[in-house]
C-alpha cells in the first residue's frame, strides 16, 4: 500500500505531540511537515522520542501549508484560527484531506463531524472533517444509546485535567493555582454543551471544571427517564450500541480517570438507578489528549484514506 503524506499545523501543543507518536508508528503514513512558530528550525527528533528521522519544525503560513500538497493536513490550532489554512488549501485545489481539531467547523453542515462510534454512517467521503471536542465526545457517548427514553434534558458534570486548557498560560493550566483545588468555568453555554446538543438533537446542560491532574476527564451524567426502567435494561442498551466498537468499553463499575489516562479508549459505566427507576446516572472517562483528540483524529485520518479505522492505534 502506498505511503501517504501528512502534516500538522500547531505541532508544539499537547495534542500535536500525541499525533506525532501515532503517525510515527503508522505503517502507511509519513510526516511531510510539522509547523510550529515557537519551535521553528528545531529537530523534531529532539522533542519526540517516537520520531527518528531528520525532519525539523517549520513555521508555515497558510499558503506555505497548501504548497506542501500533503495528502492530509491536521489543524491542531486554537479556536478561530483554522479558516485561513482551509481557504488556502481549497484555493490550491488537489485532494488534501483536512482534519480540524478546533471547534471552528463542528457546526458546519459541509463538514463531516468525526465521532465514528456514533456517526460512522453519516460519512459520505467528505475530505473536510471536524474532530469532536473531548467533553463533547464523552457527553454524547453517555446519552446516545438511551436518548429515546429521556423525559428531560440530560445534565452532565465534567472534570478535566489541566492539559485540556492547552499550553498558553492561564489560571486553568497553572498547577500552582490548581493545587488542592477544583476550578469551575463556563457553567452555562460551554462550546461542548452546544456541540453535544447540536449533534444529539436534544438540549444538554453541562458544567465543566478543571482539576489538578494533567490528563484525562470524567463526565457524570444525570438522565431522567420517561418510564421506569431496570438497570439491566439500560446496560444492555449501551452494550448493544457499542458491541463492535473497540474504543468504547462498557464497564460495570463507575470508571476512574486514573485508569484511562494514556490509553486510547473511552470507559463508560456506573449505571446507577434511582429507587423509582426513573433516573439513571452514568459515568464516562477518556484521555482528553487521545480519544478526546489525537486518537479520534487518527480514526478519521484512517477512514478518509481508506485504511482500517484502528491502524496504528494501540488497543
Amino acid at each position: 500500500m502506498a505511503t501517504k503524506t501528512i502534516g500538522i499545523v500547531g505541532a508544539r501543543g499537547h495534542t500535536g505531540a500525541e499525533l506525532i507518536k501515532l503517525i510515527a508508528n503508522h505503517p502507511h503514513l509519513a510526516l511531510a511537515f510539522v509547523s510550529s512558530r515557537e519551535l521553528n528550525g528545531q529537530r523534531l527528533a529532539d522533542h519526540s522520542d517516537a520520531y527518528t528521522g531528520e525532519l525539523a519544525y517549520s513555521n508555515l503560513d497558510p499558503e506555505g501549508v497548501a504548497a506542501q500538497a500533503a495528502d492530509v493536513v491536521i489543524l491542531a490550532l486554537p479556536n478561530g484560527k483554522a479558516a485561513p489554512y482551509v481557504e488556502a488549501i481549497d484555493k490550491a485545489g488537489g485532494s488534501t484531506v483536512i482534519i480540524d481539531l478546533s471547534a471552528d467547523y463542528r457546526f458546519d453542515e459541509r463538514w463531516y463531524y468525526g465521532l465514528p462510534e456514533l456517526y460512522r454512517d453519516r460519512w459520505r467521503g467528505e475530505k473536510r472533517i471536524s474532530n469532536p471536542g473531548c467533553y463533547a465526545t464523552a457527553i454524547q457517548v453517555s446519552i446516545a444509546p438511551i436518548k429515546d427514553l429521556l423525559a428531560a434534558p440530560p445534565v452532565s458534570f465534567g472534570v478535566s485535567g489541566y492539559s485540556g486548557a492547552g499550553t498558553t498560560p492561564s489560571d486553568r493550566n497553572d498547577p500552582e493555582k490548581l493545587r488542592d483545588n477544583l476550578m469551575p468555568y463556563a457553567l452555562t453555554g460551554h462550546m461542548h454543551e452546544k456541540e453535544a446538543s447540536r449533534h444529539l438533537g436534544l438540549p444538554v446542560e453541562f458544567m465543566p471544571h478543571v482539576a489538578p491532574h494533567f490528563r484525562g476527564l470524567t463526565v457524570t451524567t444525570n438522565l431522567y427517564l420517561a418510564k421506569p426502567a431496570k438497570r439491566e435494561e439500560i446496560v444492555l442498551r449501551f452494550e448493544a450500541r457499542f458491541d463492535k466498537d473497540k474504543l468504547i468499553h462498557v464497564v460495570d463499575e463507575a470508571p476512574w480517570v486514573s485508569q484511562v489516562a494514556n490509553r486510547h479508549h473511552l470507559d463508560i459505566g456506573g449505571f446507577t438507578m434511582s429507587a423509582d427507576g426513573r433516573r439513571v446516572v452514568v459515568v464516562a472517562t477518556l484521555d482528553n489528549l487521545l480519544k478526546g483528540a489525537a486518537t479520534q483524529a487518527m480514526q478519521n485520518v484512517n477512514r478518509a484514506l481508506g485504511f482500517d479505522e484502528l491502524t496504528a492505534i494501540p488497543l
